[in-house]
């Protein structure tokens, strides 16, 4: 029974909360960047290459080659496909850029959240006496 008590205790824990509505906001938002990097910027891009794209850039190391001759095995292509590492690189800048970017909005509402510090508590009587008393001793000195 304690082990069911302990459990409950740590899922029902309020960081526990905020770590799965985190995970669930992060992949709607990883949706969201996604396709802004699909459908709206990859195009542009696309354009800007000549068509092409990066998906499709690669350095071809051996040629494929079908089979040419009984019992001679077809040849596929071996290329280094670095038009998918540029794309998994603008993928990447462009999704930390999206955070940062909601990560400064959230900051910035947070800090007009946050009030101004609370105004010092006037003196008691007696830290009034005392100051009084200090006052005059210093006037006879």
């Amino acid at each position: 029974m304690s082990f069911i008590k302990d459990f409950k205790e740590f899922a029902m824990k309020g960081n526990v909360i905020d770590m799965a509505v985190g995970v669930i906001v992060g992949g709607a938002f990883g949706k969201i960047v996604s396709s802004l990097v699909n459908d709206i910027i990859m195009p542009v891009v696309t354009v800007a290459t000549g068509g092409d794209g990066f998906k499709n850039m690669k350095y071809v190391i051996t040629p494929a080659r079908e089979a040419l001759a009984e019992g001679e095995a077809a040849v596929e292509e071996v290329a280094i496909n670095y038009g998918m590492f540029i794309q998994n690189i603008v993928d990447f800048l462009i999704i930390a850029l999206s955070i940062f970017v909601a990560l400064r909005v959230i900051m910035k509402f947070k800090k007009k959240e946050e009030a101004a510090p609370a105004p010092e508590p006037k003196p008691t009587n007696e830290e009034v006496l005392l100051t009084e008393i200090r006052d005059i001793l210093k006037k006879k000195e």
